[in-house]
């Protein structure tokens, strides 16, 4: 699986990107189906894909649903979409998963936060004991509004017995707010720091893969050379059978 925050298609390649070409991420330009394109290649190898600050169209992606346009590059025969922060018609932000599996449901979770527009992207595959809770999050940069949010997901997984949360944090992962997601519920913190953040020189460890009791990591990696601020985290798993 992968966890990606594809800043919108737009490529930063530097900190003085986002002073010199903030157009780059408010108005629409070619390079950006180029990118979208090299990460449908990315995501193509992966069966599980869960994506932040994807545009479910609007002025800056050229009224191209992202999230869609990737699911068919990527060959994704299921995907779904939680737009969560909309910018007049200028700008729109989701969390956005594309799946090779069915899920049994998908639900979208406004995330507490003193600005609104984050949330969490749930998905159930499988019944019962045997199911897997699949979230994709994408969390603010204040550490109260972090700890609010992370207090909302935790009430999610916390009776799952197998559970996986993907996303952008934007902290690190043994972080206090994260102390108190371990705590209650089965998630474990990862075994590695991937740093992945900015792309160009990576230093800080802020996206993630976490699993929960029960399911296994086989190896955990960052995926080179994506044309956005953030690398990807990859992970392979292995689940108990009855999933």
């Amino acid at each position: 699986m992968l966890s990606a925050n594809i800043q919108a298609g737009a490529r930063t390649d530097r900190y003085m990107d986002y002073v010199s070409r903030p157009w780059n991420h408010v108005l629409p330009h070619r390079d950006k189906r180029g990118n979208l394109d090299a990460l449908a290649g990315m995501a193509r190898g992966f069966d599980l894909v869960g994506l932040q600050e994807t545009d479910p169209g609007s002025l800056r992606s050229g009224f191209i649903n992202q999230t869609h346009y990737l699911a068919e590059r990527g060959r994704f025969p299921f995907w779904s979409h939680q737009p969560n922060r909309r910018m007049g018609g200028i700008a729109t932000s989701a969390n956005a998963l594309l799946s090779r599996l069915e899920p049994q449901e998908v639900i979208d979770h406004p995330l507490p936060g003193r600005i609104p527009g984050r949330g969490a992207l749930l998905a159930r595959y499988g019944q019962g004991s045997d199911a897997l809770v699949v979230v994709v999050a994408h969390l603010s940069l204040g550490v109260k509004s972090r700890l609010a949010q992370l207090s909302f997901i935790a009430e999610l997984v916390e009776d799952a017995p197998r559970a996986l949360l993907m996303g952008d944090f934007n902290c690190e992962p043994l972080c206090a707010e994260m102390q108190s997601l371990y705590r209650r519920t089965r998630l474990l913190p990862p075994e590695q720091m991937l740093p992945s953040f900015p792309s160009w020189r990576p230093k800080r460890a802020i996206d993630h893969i976490l699993v929960s009791e029960g399911i296994r990591v086989q190896r955990r990696w960052l995926l080179e050379g994506a044309p956005a601020d953030h690398l990807p985290v990859a992970a392979e798993i292995e689940v108990p059978g009855a999933l």
